[in-house]
């Protein structure tokens, strides 16, 4: 019968050997710019509120309003945050997609909120078409 691990190893070494080395990950992240982190992270969470909205196709099975809701005050208050950070050439286009979808959320729902009461809103202030 042969081993299938090479002469002197374990597979518990073997196994050790085929790990990420996390000092080798960490330098990776590190090397990361800050903007592209930040507009990585709001290009997620404007996908996903779209498809909680119903945005990628008609009659959506994912449609949520309620996550959606989550997702856009998240991404509102990631932009504000961030946006004398990331400079105005990066955050004018996440500004622009947050409130199309502030409105799409508007549009998509029962019981329209107040003004300065829709998701996110509280981060940007009232949104009108």
């Amino acid at each position: 019968m042969t081993d299938a691990t090479p002469s002197g190893s374990t597979p518990e070494s073997a196994a050790s050997s085929a790990a990420p080395d996390y000092d080798d990950l960490t330098r990776d992240i590190a090397d990361v710019p800050a903007v592209e982190v930040i507009t990585t992270v709001a290009v997620h969470l404007l996908s996903a509120a779209a498809v909680n909205l119903g945005l990628d196709k008609p009659d959506s099975e994912y449609k949520d309003l309620d996550e959606a809701r989550k997702l856009i005050t998240a991404l509102a208050g990631l932009v504000t945050a961030s946006a004398t950070e990331i400079s105005s050439f990066h955050a004018a286009p996440l500004r622009d997609g947050l409130k199309s979808l502030q409105l799409a959320f508007r549009e998509a729902s029962l019981v329209q909120d107040e003004p300065g009461q829709g998701p996110g809103e509280k981060f940007t202030g009232p949104v009108y078409a």
